[in-house]
Parts: C-alpha cells; structure tokens; sequence
C-alpha cells in the first residue's frame, strides 16, 4: 500500500466494478482529511491538485506534501496532476514523483489534442507514469474562470484518440459539467455506454460534485473508474470554517486546522461510499 500508480488501482475498480474517487486537494489540510477518510473506510484513493489552481497550490510545495502523505498512508494513494496543459508543470510533476498526470487538450481540435497527448505520454514514459486526456469537452469552469459549453464525446474521435495515443485513462464529456451545476445534472448514458462499449481502457468522469447518487453508481456500472471532486470538498472545508468563527470568533489557529481537516474528510467519506470502493484497499 502507500504511493500507488494509477493503472494498478483501476484495473482493480475494473475487475470489481467500482469507482475510485480523485480528490482535489489544495493545503495540508485537506491532504490529511481525504486521506484519513480513505483510511478509516479501508478504500483506494486518488488525491489531485488542477494546474489551474496552482497559483494559490504552487506545485513546488503542495506536490512534497501529497506525495509524503501518500507514502505514509495505510491505503493506496495515487498522486495526479489534474487538468494539465503546460509541459513544464507536467515535467515538474514527474519529477516530484506523481504517479499519473492529465494533459487537458480538449479545447484544441482533435489532431492537435492527439500531438499534444503524445508528446505528453512519450515524457511520462520515461518515468513510468500512465497519462490521462480527454476527447470532448467537460462543461463549466475547472478553475472558476469563464464557463464553456458541454460538448459530447464522439465515439468515433474517442476511438481514434486512444488507438492513436495509446493514452491510459480517457474523460468523456456525457453531460457533466465542472463547480456548481446549473440545475439538475442532465447525464447521457447512451453516449456512456457507447463509449463503454467500444473503447478498453479506465473512462474518467469529471465535474463530480453535484450529480446524484444513483448517477455515480449507473456510471460505475458503465465503465466510470475514477471520479473526480473538487467544489463540494472546497465547499465542505469552507463551511466548517465559517460554523467554527460563528461559534467562536476568537478561535485559535489549531481549531481552524481541525475544522478543515473534518470539512475535507466528511465530503471525501461521504463519495467514498458512493462509489463503491470502501474496504477494496
């Protein structure tokens, strides 16, 4: 157990038809909550820090971090570079030890998101460390700047882009969309299950937060091997603290610290359940 590698926890979650949730993580804090949660439930966990975030994250120190923690820890733990688009934040990833790395090119036309993907896999070769990507397009906004639109994913270009890439893990775009969803989360299952069908390697569901229960566990049973979250946990953190200073607003720092602790691992906890992977550790 400890620092894990992505293919190896999903082929598991394959094999037992489940999900394993990645978790977005942003201090040490929520590095501590998410990881205790997996450990108190016995289950795999994937904990991830978006590119987009890393100007309040820097990589540099929040990347040790995780990587000591998963180490450390009684459950395996991967440690992902989520939403990458920049090769030197990539390389910085690698080199820290990550165990997967997403290259984001979904908003680039096919062919060159394929170049992209490449040359991305060909640098993780090197270190032994699968690469996700995405076809399609995930809607609303991974890092809280201007929404896009929701874009399927086609079959068709799906099949292309992992027989072309040989790329380990593949999100697709079904309706799922990043932060808070406008409305009731609206997934298309034929798109899923025609995707599942056709393509072999773990599908990736990205913007988590918000969908239903029943949804994840259909998505699990639909090919859905890891599941990312990041708003609710964000969210969750955030609210602790505000409950904290509205009961005491002369708290101390120690109490902020547990506060944010507790936010991070109920929410962690909470999706855990759902998606099926406690006591697979």
């Amino acid at each position: 157990m400890a620092l894990a590698n992505m293919i190896d926890i999903l082929k598991k979650a394959d094999e037992g038809n489940y999900a394993v949730g990645a978790f977005n993580v942003a201090n040490m804090e929520m590095i501590m909550g998410a990881i205790k949660a997996a450990e108190d439930l016995s289950s795999p966990i994937i904990i991830q820090v978006a590119e987009g975030r890393l100007e309040y994250s820097p990589l540099d120190l929040i990347g040790p971090m995780m990587i000591a923690a998963a180490k450390k820890a009684k459950v395996d733990v991967v440690v992902n570079l989520d939403h990458g688009s920049k090769m030197e934040n990539i390389k910085k990833a690698l080199e820290l030890g990550f165990t997967s790395v997403m290259i984001d090119g979904s908003k680039l036309p096919l062919e060159k998101n394929i170049e992209l993907t490449k040359n991305v896999i060909e640098e993780a070769n090197k270190y032994g460390v699968p690469v996700e990507a995405e076809v399609g397009r995930v809607g609303g906004s991974e890092d809280s700047s201007k929404a896009v639109s929701i874009l399927y994913t086609d079959i068709e270009d799906a099949k292309k882009f992992v027989k072309e890439t040989n790329v380990s893990t593949l999100a697709v775009a079904i309706g799922n969309a990043h932060g808070i969803y406008q409305g009731e989360p609206n997934l298309n299952f034929e798109v899923l299950e025609n995707i599942n069908e056709e393509i072999e390697i773990p599908l990736v569901l990205h913007g988590g937060s918000g969908i239903t229960e029943e949804d994840f566990r259909k998505c699990a049973r639909t090919g859905i091997r890891k599941i990312n979250i990041a708003t609710s946990t964000f969210n969750s953190v955030n609210n602790e603290a505000k409950n904290l200073y509205k009961e005491d607003i002369d708290t101390n720092y120690f109490k902020l610290n547990s506060a944010q602790i507790k936010g991070a691992y109920d929410n962690v906890y909470k999706y855990i359940k759902i998606f099926g992977s406690e006591n697979k550790a």
